[in-house]
């Protein structure tokens, strides 16, 4: 019997508090600060600039969430806090906090006028029609903060991506918009054969560098300065697209797949990581909330593996193969004949 109790709409009706609470949590370096050691509110609230008992509030709304841990008058971390929400920590997902607290959470306030009008929210929500990845390079430190938290969220997903198909026939990887490099450095671990190059724009590639260094890995991946869609790719045999073909509208995607298609020798690969939804579209409500997400921010969407056959086969690419990883991004890879 299907249950008419309120209680999943009451948990809706609350969610964005509790995701704007570690929003929140994060932005003030609640967790950096508590990395070091425990502390109470009234010395975290003076460190923090923060009225003594709003941040109080907010600690203890952190405890209840599981992102911090009371005992007495003293709050810590927890160790998921420690891993995954202070900013040093080689897993933090708090660059990407930050971008959802910062722009993702006022472009969705205004969801109801992109399903009406079918359009981004960007010059509505930021007075400027500059494109997101304008918005994110405007400064150091709104770049450094964007690609750290696209870093956090790659490495969750890039070991799993490139273990889920046999890539070893392969031996140059170019990852297009590759941004830290976080495929390419899972790539090489994996593939003791395979050379990488992360292929972005120039503004990209200090970030990328640094990570590219700290994973001992620099004798094999290199870093390349270009725009895919107008310059010329790097040669490869295996070219990548983590979380880029969603961005864009289907003219554009279709002019990229076939750019790739043409710079590919026969037999050569394209491995793309995106979030498919199922073909009924059902689920997963990830890649289905996804969606609504490339709706208030871009000009592309999310994709069933039946949508990128429709785009790869015209582009020429067959043998294409869909396949779940598990985490927050799912693997597609298609050949060149």
């Amino acid at each position: 019997m299907t249950s008419t109790e309120p209680n999943p709409i009451l948990d809706l009706i609350e969610a964005f508090r509790r995701s704007k609470t570690m929003f929140t949590a994060v932005s003030l370096g609640v967790f950096d600060r508590l990395v070091v050691q425990s502390a109470a509110a009234a010395e975290l609230a003076m460190a923090l600039d923060c009225d003594a008992d709003a941040l109080t509030r907010l600690l203890d709304g952190c405890v209840g969430l599981g992102l911090l841990a009371r005992e007495g008058a003293q709050y810590a971390n927890t160790p998921i806090s420690s891993r995954y929400l202070v900013s040093g920590s080689p897993d933090t997902l708090a660059g990407y906090i930050v971008y959802s607290d910062k722009s993702l959470y006022p472009l969705w306030s205004h969801l109801e006028e992109a399903v009406r009008e079918g359009t981004n929210r960007w010059e509505q929500t930021f007075g400027s029609r500059d494109s997101l990845f304008a918005h994110f390079f405007r400064s150091e430190e709104s770049s450094r903060g964007f690609l750290g938290g696209m870093h956090g969220f790659g490495r969750i997903s890039s070991n799993r991506i490139i273990q889920t198909f046999d890539l070893s026939p392969f031996k140059r990887l170019v990852d297009l918009g590759g941004a830290t490099g976080h495929l390419c450095i899972a790539a090489c671990s994996v593939y003791r054969d395979m050379v990488a190059t992360v292929f972005d724009l120039p503004q990209v590639e200090p970030y990328a560098r640094e990570h590219i260094e700290e994973s001992s890995l620099t004798g094999r991946i290199r870093f390349v300065a270009g725009d895919f869609f107008s310059d010329e790719l790097p040669p490869a045999d295996l070219y990548s697209l983590g979380r880029i073909l969603h961005d864009w509208s289907e003219d554009k995607v279709q002019r990229l797949l076939r750019k790739i298609y043409a710079a590919l020798p026969p037999g050569g690969g394209l491995l793309i990581s995106e979030a498919l939804l199922n073909e009924d579209r059902s689920g997963p409500v990830f890649a289905l909330m996804q969606n609504l997400n490339m709706l208030v921010c871009t000009d592309g969407k999310e994709r069933a593996c039946s949508d990128y056959r429709a785009l790869l086969e015209p582009a020429g690419f067959r043998a294409i193969q869909c396949r779940r990883t598990g985490t927050v991004l799912d693997a597609v890879l298609a050949r060149k004949p």
